[in-house]
C-alpha cells in the first residue's frame, strides 16, 4: 500500500505568543517494511524550520522557531508512504520470552534501535506491581514471543473499554489500568509496562492506522487521529514485531510508523515552549488515504 498523510496541527492562543521554539515529529521514519517517499512541512503564518537531532528514540526532528507575535498558528504535515509489511506469524521455532530477555540483556547494540534502551523503566512507564501481575499469566517464560505477544495484546483489547474521556495525555498508566478504560496511548503503556516487568525490551510507536468506514460508506477526510501501539524485540532474527492492544492485531500493512521512544515523551508529535499569556487551544486533524482513492 502508498499512503498519503495529511496531518494539521492548529493553535488558537488566548493572547498573543511572542516567541515559540517547538520540536516537530511529524515526518515518518523509513522502517523494515516502509518506506517514506516524500514529505512537506507547512506553517502557517510564519515561522523558520531546521533540522534537529532526536535527543531519545528513533524520530525525525525538525525545530520550528516562530519569533513575531502570532495568535493562532497552523501546522501541515504532507506525507508519501510505502508499506509493505507481512504479519507475522508464531511459530513453533519463535524465541521463548526467557530467551528473549537472556538476549537482550547481552545485546551489543546500544543505540536508540537496540533492545537495551528499552527494557527499563521510563518517565512515563513506571513499573507497576499490579500490570505485572496481570500480565504474567500471557507471559510464561517458556512460551514463543510471538505467541505471547499477540495473547497479551487480544487479553488488554477484549478486558479494556475505548473511553477517549477517561483519561488525557499524561494520565500514568496505573491510573487507567485500575479503571480499564482508556485511548491507544493507555492500552500501549499498559502493556509496555507489563513486558518490560517481565525483562523483555518494548518500545512505544506512534504514527497512523488507516480507517476503514462502513460499507457503502465513504471515507470520512480528516476523521483519521494519531494511533499508538507497541514493538516488542523478538532477537536478531525476528527483530522488532509490531502488535496494537487497542484493536488485538499485528501491525502490519495499516499502520504506518512516525517514531519509536521508550514513551510518549520521547516522541509526541509537538513539543516545545511558549512565551505568552492565556490560555490557547489546539486541534488535530489527519488524514491517511491509500493513493488512489
Amino acid at each position: 500500500m502508498i499512503y498519503d498523510i495529511r496531518h494539521i496541527t492548529r493553535f488558537d492562543y488566548g493572547a498573543q505568543v511572542k516567541f515559540a521554539r517547538c520540536n516537530l515529529r511529524l515526518k515518518p521514519i523509513d522502517w523494515p517494511g516502509q518506506r517514506l517517499e516524500r514529505h512537506e512541512l507547512v506553517v502557517r503564518p510564519v515561522g523558520r524550520l531546521s533540522p534537529a537531532r532526536a535527543e531519545a528514540g528513533l524520530a525525525n526532528v525538525t525545530r520550528l522557531v516562530v519569533d513575531v507575535p502570532v495568535r493562532e498558528l497552523a501546522i501541515e504535515s504532507l506525507a508519501r508512504v510505502a508499506v509493505d509489511r507481512l504479519v507475522p506469524m508464531p511459530a513453533a521455532g519463535d524465541p521463548s520470552l526467557a530467551a528473549i530477555a537472556t538476549m537482550a540483556r547481552d545485546h551489543p547494540d546500544l543505540s536508540a534501535a537496540g533492545p537495551a534502551a528499552y527494557l527499563y523503566p521510563s518517565a512515563l512507564i513506571p513499573l507497576d506491581r499490579e500490570i505485572a501481575a496481570w500480565c504474567a499469566p500471557d507471559l510464561d517464560p517458556a512460551r514463543g514471543c510471538l505467541e505471547a505477544a499477540i495473547a497479551l495484546a487480544c487479553r488488554i483489547q477484549r478486558d479494556f473499554a475505548f473511553d477517549g474521556s477517561a483519561t488525557v495525555v499524561d494520565t500514568p498508566p496505573a491510573d487507567a489500568f485500575r479503571q480499564r478504560r482508556g485511548v491507544c496511548q493507555d492500552f500501549a503503556q499498559i502493556m509496555i509496562a507489563g513486558l518490560r516487568a517481565h525483562g523483555l525490551p518494548a518500545a512505544y510507536a506512534s504514527g497512523y492506522i488507516r480507517t476503514l468506514p462502513p460499507p457503502g460508506q465513504p471515507r470520512l477526510v480528516g476523521a483519521d487521529a494519531t494511533h499508538a501501539w507497541v514493538l516488542l524485540w523478538c532477537g536478531p532474527a525476528l527483530g522488532w514485531v509490531g502488535v496494537d492492544p487497542t484493536n488485538g492485531i499485528w501491525m502490519a500493512g495499516d499502520h504506518i510508523l512516525m517514531a519509536i521512544g521508550r514513551d510518549y515523551a520521547e516522541i509526541a508529535p509537538v513539543d516545545g515552549v511558549v512565551l505568552g499569556s492565556g490560555a490557547q487551544a489546539m486541534d488535530v486533524s489527519v488524514d491517511v488515504a491509500p493513493v488512489g482513492e
